[in-house]
């Protein structure tokens, strides 16, 4: 198998985690969004964001210590400046959504509330996807091998980087 098939299993790898990651944080986000609205007297954006806040602390453990634990761990108050920026940006986006449907179209019954709330945490995850995976935790460099490269395509020996440049 070639390098793009071993990046494309990495990639599905880590959205599997993502998505676990993130369904679970959907979960925690829509129950205590419903817990929220049914436990006080909240407008529905603002029981929103209060969901959206414990979902946000919830993913970045998961996030951290489980999608990209073998990422960079160096530069743990930048990493999370830029979960948390990215993240009300996230939030945000979520909301608006909600906003929109609820005050802009005035679809505001239990059901609409949460298809919309969903549909918001749907846009805002792609969102999140790309700047966590780009910005937050970022990959680490990667490691020069101590064994010889393998060969090149149709039986041509493998020659060492150093011995390619050197010219007589």
């Amino acid at each position: 198998m070639g390098h793009g098939a071993s990046r494309l299993r990495r990639i599905v790898r880590e959205v599997a985690k993502f998505g676990a990651v993130g369904g679970a944080g959907v979960l925690v986000n829509l129950a205590v969004f419903n817990l929220v609205r049914h436990t006080t007297d909240l407008q529905v954006v603002r029981a929103s964001v209060i969901a959206t806040v414990v979902a946000i602390v919830f993913n970045y453990v998961g996030f951290r210590y489980f999608t990209y634990r073998d990422r960079d761990k160096s530069g743990r108050t930048r990493e999370m400046t830029l979960f948390l920026l990215f993240s009300a940006i996230g939030l945000v986006i979520e909301n608006g959504v909600l906003y929109a449907a609820t005050y802009g179209f005035g679809w505001n019954t239990p059901l609409q509330n949460n298809v919309f709330k969903f549909l918001g945490i749907g846009i805002a995850t792609l969102f999140r996807f790309w700047s966590y995976r780009s910005w937050v935790f970022r990959t680490l460099p990667a490691r020069e091998t101590a064994a010889a490269p393998a060969p090149l395509l149709r039986g041509e020996p493998a020659v060492p980087a150093k011995a390619k440049q050197q010219v007589p």
